[in-house]
């Protein structure tokens, strides 16, 4: 979409929402839509475009934390989380605890302990959120980022290996 038509869509979603968002959005779009739109809020790394209430959503129950195997992963994964904050949830970040270090994420074990649902990002081979749901007793979700080198085939074999987990809980 071009600038304009985000701009006409997001006036037309603000008269009838409290939270609009336009993700993927580019900085040079951005930077027209707040032209146009001056209470737009733009999330760099998530590359979400975004107007919210003047008074903040009430916090949603539960406790939500968005993992990233590596920093790549990043974009993927700040979408997520301003997402889920946009909509009233708390939000933990945990990034590049990918297996490659491992210790990162096993000092970080408590987060998982803590969490009521889990968004876990991974590239490379995707192992990550297959190690996370075996930590973890609540729902991981688990996103394939087409990041990585060698074979991972523009995110197909990170989505294969979290198709093909046998940890339980992940989706």
């Amino acid at each position: 979409k071009t600038a304009m038509q985000i701009v006409e869509i997001m006036k037309v979603m603000e008269a009838r929402h409290p939270v609009v968002m336009a993700t993927r959005v580019s900085a040079e779009k951005s930077a027209e839509i707040q032209a146009a739109l001056p209470q737009a809020t733009y999330f760099e790394m998530a590359r979400i475009c975004a107007i919210q209430p003047s008074v903040p959503l009430a916090i949603r129950p539960g406790k939500l934390s968005v993992l990233t195997a590596g920093t790549a992963d990043l974009p993927v994964a700040e979408e997520a989380a301003v997402t889920a904050e946009l909509c009233g949830f708390q939000v933990t970040r945990l990034w590049d605890v990918g297996v490659a270090g491992i210790h990162r994420l096993l000092s970080n074990r408590h987060v998982i302990d803590q969490s009521d649902v889990l968004i876990v990002a991974a590239g490379m081979e995707g192992a990550l959120p297959s190690v996370v749901a075996g930590l973890a007793d609540c729902p991981v979700v688990a996103v394939p980022t087409s990041v990585g080198y060698g074979a991972s085939f523009n995110g197909l074999a990170p989505l294969l290996t979290m198709l093909n987990s046998c940890a339980t809980g992940i989706g």
